[in-house]
């Protein structure tokens, strides 16, 4: 093995930044550089997944809030495992107002119904 192949081969492997949901939000991650997938559905969610799990990739995937909640297979298995694949879950553009991220629920479920009614 050269100099160069050693380099390589203790490259640090590159995070993947996808982002997933309706044409008009993901647009912006583009000009992130993220990797994008318009319009993408639970079949498209479903095959990226699985290719980073057999490629053993680490990425970090922004998925719609529909799309995030559609509870496919790959995606109840890359959230139960943990670790290189992360994903987050952002609002849909149209409605941000009306979003309310998961970890609400388990809040009102563990400290009751009121707790996140703001006080006047």
């Amino acid at each position: 093995m050269n100099t160069a192949d050693l380099r390589e081969a203790n490259r640090p492997a590159e995070t993947r930044l996808i982002a997933m949901g309706g044409a008009a939000l993901i647009e912006g991650f583009s000009l992130l550089g993220f990797e994008t997938h318009p319009e993408a559905t639970p079949l498209i969610l479903d095959a990226v997944l699985k290719e980073l799990m057999q490629n053993r990739q680490k990425a970090l995937i922004v998925l719609e809030e529909k799309l995030a909640r559609s509870g496919t297979a790959m995606l109840r298995r890359v959230r139960g495992e943990g670790g290189r694949i992360v994903v987050i879950e952002v609002p849909p553009l149209q409605a941000p107002k009306d979003y309310h991220p998961p970890v609400e629920d388990l809040i009102r479920r563990v400290l009751g119904p009121s707790a996140l009614e703001e006080s006047s």
